[in-house]
Formats: structure tokens, sequence, C-alpha cells
């Protein structure tokens, strides 16, 4: 693979949601910590934030070195009303793109949308096709322990107002299908 190439799996990022489950969004406060990263057990990241959610105008400050150059900016926020009357939908408005997005990449030592970013992709999109057309069907077979543990956890919802959620179906088909896969089909699609 080309080097200059950079996979948006590998980055670091920053997920609103992981900020709102922390506490950080919760309306007129002004909250500051340290998000850290690390890749099998190493660290491989550590910056400072402060969100600010005080203002008419939130904002996530974000404080860090990288490669030894000090790196201190806003990223502002908004936010919009569930439409299940549960709060709201936080999104990070990119400095750079003014984008709305939920997640932030950080590729050449600034944390913004991805697509901020020139020659980036994620690691499937560099699979060939007859390996992701592979994955695609055996990747099923081998992912429903997962599919099965996502359908029985604590707070899964698997009807709402009395119909299926769309969830619940997308996982219910994915078992389908990879209960119908047999062992002749598998050896067709390997050789």
């Amino acid at each position: 693979m080309d080097r200059n190439i950079h996979l948006f799996d590998e980055a670091l990022q920053i997920h609103i949601s992981k900020l709102k489950g922390w506490g950080y969004l919760s309306p007129g406060q002004i909250m500051s910590g340290t998000l850290d990263w690390s890749r099998n057990g190493n660290p491989a990241g550590s910056i400072s934030i402060k969100v600010c959610t005080l203002d008419n105008q939130p904002c996530f400050e974000l404080d860090y070195n990288y490669r030894d150059e000090p790196r201190k900016y806003k990223v502002y926020l908004t936010s919009t009303p569930s439409n299940l009357n549960r709060g709201e939908i936080w999104y990070f408005i990119c400095p750079q793109t003014k984008k709305h997005c939920r997640k932030l990449y950080s590729i050449g030592g600034y944390f913004l949308h991805r697509e901020a970013f020139n020659g980036c992709m994620y690691e499937t999109q560099t699979q060939s096709k007859k390996y992701r057309q592979l994955d695609k069907t055996l990747g099923i077979y081998y992912r429903t322990d997962n599919l099965y543990s996502e359908l029985y956890k604590k707070h899964f919802k698997k009807t709402y107002a009395g119909k299926p959620t769309k969830r619940y179906l997308r996982i219910m088909g994915q078992i389908r299908k990879a209960e119908l896969l047999n062992i002749r089909d598998i050896e067709k699609m390997i050789f």
C-alpha cells in the first residue's frame, strides 16, 4: 500500500457520543479533562480538552502538542432536538470544512471532519474486490456471535411503537444469511 495514503481507521478519533456519555455535553457547564488513546496497550496520544456549554455558541477546546509543536484551538458545537424527544443530538462543526459531524479525525496534527483530508481512505477501500465480496458473505458467518451479543444487550430495543426496529430487522437478516451458508458455498467462494 502507498505510504502516502492514510487510513481513517488508524487515525486518532474523537467521537461526540463518547463526550456526551462522559458528561461533557450537559447544559450550562464548563468541564475539563484529558483524552488518552492507546494501540495494543501502548500509549498512542493524549490531549487536554475543555467543553463549554454555557454560551449560545458551545465549544470544545483542544490543547496538545503535535511533534513538539503546541496546538490549541476551538471546535464549535451545535445540537438539534432528538426526533424521539429525548434531549439533543450533538455535532462538531469542523473548523476547516464547516460541516457538521459526529467524529473528528487527526491526520497531520489537527482534528477535523474526514472531508478535510486528501489521500485518506478507510481500510475496506484498500481491499480487493474479491476480498470485500468474501468478507461481505463469509464475514457475516464469522460475526454471528457478535450479532447475537448485540441482540441480547441489556437495553437493546427489538420494537418501537409495536413495530420491529430497523436495527433489529437488520441484525435478524444478517443472522438468517449466516445460517443459510453451508460448507460447500464457503468452499466455492474460497477456491
